[in-house]
Formats: structure tokens, C-alpha cells, sequence
């Protein structure tokens, strides 16, 4: 995968910005996602089985208002460092059948998050 000297300087950088009183975690947040990066940057048609799963997983993980901000922030400090396709993005809970408590935006507004 062409991103994963840039994906590891990420996780990194989510990890040090991270809010440490929510349950969950950026580390949690990058896992569950990690397999949605290449095709929310380069992909088309349906995502990836296993992006669906982490999708699934993240949306069952961020149960309270802290987890969906803390989600939020590391998703929108990912998405500032990669370029992804906010269509690609917007339509990711759909195409695996779920809904997300946040969105997948360089534009997240986390203080609305809850």
C-alpha cells in the first residue's frame, strides 16, 4: 500500500492528539478504519468487506458523546492529512449498510457531535 510510511506518521501524530478521557481511542479509531484508506483516497463502486467491518465496528464503539468526538477529531485530523473523496466518504455508512455516529470530513464539525 502506497500510503503506509504516510500512515504511520498519521497514527502517530492522531495518537499524540488524541482526548484521553473517552473510552475509545485514535488508535481504536485507525484501526477500525485503516482499511478504508485506500479506497476512500482512489476507490470506486462498494467498499471493501473489511472496511464495512471496521465501519461496523467504530459505529458500535463510539457509544457516548466523549467516544463520538474523540472519533470525530481523529477522523477529521486523518482526513486534513490525506486527500480523500468526500463522496467516496459521504457515501461509505451507506454502501456497508450502517450508520456512523460522525462523519468522514476534513470539515467535521466535533463540537456539533453527540
Amino acid at each position: 500500500m502506497k500510503f503506509s510510511g504516510e500512515f504511520a506518521a498519521l497514527v502517530l501524530l492522531i495518537l499524540v492528539v488524541s482526548t484521553s478521557e473517552a473510552a475509545i481511542s485514535c488508535s481504536d479509531v485507525i484501526k477500525d478504519l485503516r482499511p478504508c484508506v485506500s479506497y476512500l483516497v482512489s476507490g470506486s463502486g462498494l467498499p471493501p468487506a473489511a472496511c464495512c467491518s471496521g465501519a461496523k465496528a467504530l459505529a458500535s464503539a463510539a457509544s457516548t458523546t466523549e467516544d463520538k468526538k474523540t472519533a470525530c477529531n481523529c477522523i477529521k485530523s486523518t482526513a486534513k492529512s490525506i486527500s480523500i473523496n468526500s463522496q467516496l466518504a459521504q457515501a461509505l455508512p451507506g454502501n456497508c449498510g450502517i450508520t456512523l455516529p460522525v462523519s468522514i470530513s476534513p470539515n467535521a464539525d466535533c463540537s456539533k457531535v453527540g
